[in-house]
């Protein structure tokens, strides 16, 4: 029991974990009440005792201005792709051309390679086909991306993607050790 007692301790730390788990029973649920919110912290808690990780802390700092910024940008890339590749798929002429795009990105902290990827392939018309780890390069492949402008474009909105999500989430140490000060760049 004693096991359980250490990490019942250590909840302080998952707080953001919690609070995202909190979030998505919520949206789950498809209500913000009172029971919803205290039920998704009650079962957030219940699952970092039972099923341990380890603390996003030393990893990740909330500044909610540049989140903010990060999330309005990410949403306006969402609509673009979605317009891009609804274009692509109602246009009369065949497919449209794709390539392969190797970035190799300025963090090494697994965490955001992960979410970096994740959140670019959440935007339509690209994909993640491959991670490597220890180079920190994702490989995404793009749909109407077929020039040498266009496969630059990409290659350097993916980066702004990263520099986005670290200047929100990333804690002081993996920020400046990607090249980033803390001085303010939105968008």
């Amino acid at each position: 029991m004693t096991r359980f007692t250490g990490r019942i301790r250590d909840l302080p730390s998952h707080t953001l974990g919690i609070l995202g788990g909190a979030l998505t029973w919520c949206l789950l649920w498809g209500e913000f009440s009172v029971l919803s919110v205290l039920g998704g912290l009650l079962l957030g808690a219940l699952i970092y005792v039972i099923f341990p990780a380890p603390p996003l802390s030393r990893e990740v700092t909330l500044r909610p201005v540049n989140a903010l910024v990060f999330l309005a940008v990410f949403a306006k890339d969402l609509v673009a792709g979605s317009i891009q590749v609804a274009r692509f798929a109602l246009r009369p002429s065949g497919s449209p051309g794709s390539s392969v795009i190797a970035v190799q990105l300025r963090s090494r902290s697994d965490l955001f390679l992960s979410f970096t990827g994740i959140l670019a392939t959440l935007i339509p018309g690209s994909v993640v086909v491959e991670a490597q780890r220890a180079t920190g390069t994702l490989f995404f492949h793009a749909i109407g991306v077929t020039t040498k402008e266009q496969i630059k474009a990409q290659h350097e909105s993916i980066l702004r993607q990263e520099e986005r999500l670290l200047r929100a989430f990333a804690a002081r140490d993996i920020l400046e050790s990607a090249g980033y000060g803390m001085r303010r760049r939105h968008g």
